[in-house]
C-alpha cells in the first residue's frame, strides 16, 4: 500500500492538465484501479485481519483522494491565472458610451403641472378610459342629439352608451357625485382621451388632457384667473401675461379661452403666435348650474370653476415643437432633441 501511494505521488508531479489527472484517478481509484483491486483481498481474510486490513485500506483511499484533489485545485488555479493574464483589461482605456433614456418632454410637462397644483391643495385623480355616455356627456349638460355626440367625433363601443372618453371631465363628474353636494372639491385629472380625428402635425385620435375642478362656496371668475396666472408663470416664466376671451362650452357658464403672451417674441408678434402676440393654451369657465345640479350640488350655495389643458399643446408651445407626432413615434433622434430642450 505504501508503494502504491509513493507511485501516485511520483506520477502527480508530472501531471499538468485535468484530463491527465482524470486518467490518473481512474488508474488508482477506478473500479479496476490498483487501490480498488486491494478490496478483493478482503474475502480471503479472517475476520480479525479484515478489520485491520480494511482500516489501512480506507486510509490509503482517503490519502489518495486528498492528493488528487490538491493536484486538481493547483491545476485549476494555474489555468485561471493564465486565463486572467491573457484576458487582462486595461482600466485606463475610456469606457464605451452607453446611451441613457429619459422621460419625454410631454411627461415632464404633465408632472410639472401636477406638482404645482398639488402644492396649491389639489388632488390628482384618475378614472376609467372606457366610459359611460351619462358621465361623458349627459351629466355635463350635453343631452342626447347634441352635435358633440356625433359618431364622427366619438369612439362608441356599444349601443352609443359605452365609449372611449372624449375628455377627462367624467372624472370630475364621478368625484362630484361622491361629494354628494356636501363638501368642497379641488382636483386635477390628467389622462388619455380619444376622439375620431385624422393624425397629423396638430391632431391626434389619442391625446393627453389635464383638467382641473374647484367647487366651493363664493367662488368667482377672478379665482380662475388667479389660478391660471400662477400656472402660466410657472410653465412659461414670470414675465408671462395672461388674458381671458369669451367663449362657449356646454358645461361652463360663462366660458373663456385662456391666452398667454407669446414668450417667443415677447408679445410683439411672430409666426408662432400668428403675429397676434398671444397664444391660446386652455379653455375654462365657471361650472354650469345644470352640471352642479346633476351632480348633487345646489348652485345657489356652491360655485366652481373648471379648466382643461392639452398636455401636447402645452409642450409644443413651451418647447417650440411643431409636430405632436414626435411624442408617440419614439424616434430616437427626436428623443435626443427633447433632452437638449430640457437642458435649455
Amino acid at each position: 500500500m505504501d508503494k502504491i501511494l509513493d507511485e501516485l505521488k511520483k506520477e502527480l508531479k508530472e501531471i499538468k492538465d485535468l484530463s491527465k489527472l482524470n486518467e490518473l484517478k481512474a488508474k488508482y481509484l477506478g473500479k479496476k484501479g490498483s487501490i480498488s483491486e486491494l478490496s478483493s483481498k478482503l474475502k480471503d481474510m479472517a475476520a480479525e485481519e479484515k478489520k485491520t486490513f480494511g482500516s489501512v485500506l480506507n486510509k490509503i483511499k482517503t490519502d489518495a483522494t486528498n492528493l488528487l484533489d490538491e493536484a486538481r485545485s493547483k491545476i485549476e488555479e494555474e489555468n485561471l491565472n493564465k486565463k486572467l493574464e491573457n484576458e487582462s483589461i486595461d482600466i485606463t482605456l475610456p469606457s464605451t458610451k452607453i446611451p441613457a433614456g429619459s422621460p419625454s418632454i410631454l411627461e415632464k410637462v404633465v408632472e410639472e403641472v401636477e406638482e404645482l397644483l398639488i402644492s396649491m391643495g389639489y388632488d390628482v385623480i384618475d378614472g376609467p378610459e372606457i366610459e359611460e355616455d351619462k358621465y361623458n356627456f349627459e351629466m355635463l349638460n350635453i343631452p342626447k342629439g347634441h352635435p358633440a355626440r356625433d359618431a364622427q367625433d366619438t369612439f362608441y363601443l356599444k349601443n352609443e352608451e359605452i365609449l372611449l372618453r372624449s375628455q377627462t371631465s367624467p372624472v370630475q363628474v364621478r368625484v362630484m357625485l361622491e361629494g354628494k353636494g356636501k363638501k368642497p372639491i379641488r382636483i386635477i385629472c390628467p389622462g388619455k382621451t380619444y376622439r375620431r380625428d385624422n393624425d397629423d402635425a396638430t391632431h391626434s385620435h389619442q391625446f393627453m388632457q389635464i383638467e382641473g375642478l374647484l367647487i366651493d362656496r363664493k367662488v368667482s371668475l377672478s379665482d380662475l384667473k388667479g389660478t391660471f396666472d400662477v400656472i402660466a408663470k410657472k410653465l412659461f416664466g414670470e414675465d408671462t401675461e395672461t388674458r381671458f376671451r369669451p367663449s362657449y362650452y356646454q358645461f361652463t357658464e360663462p366660458s373663456v379661452e385662456m391666452d398667454i403672451s407669446c414668450h417667443h417674441c415677447d408679445g410683439k408678434g411672430c409666426s408662432i403666435c400668428k403675429n397676434t402676440g398671444w397664444i391660446t393654451v386652455s379653455g375654462a369657465g365657471m361650472v354650469h348650474p345644470n352640471v352642479l345640479k346633476n351632480c348633487g350640488y345646489d348652485p345657489k350655495e356652491w360655485q366652481g370653476f373648471a379648466f382643461g389643458f392639452g398636455a401636447e399643446r402645452l409642450a409644443m408651445v413651451k418647447y417650440n415643437i411643431d409636430d405632436l407626432r414626435v411624442f408617440y413615434t419614439n424616434d430616437i433622434r427626436e428623443m435626443r432633441s427633447f433632452d437638449r430642450k430640457e437642458a435649455e
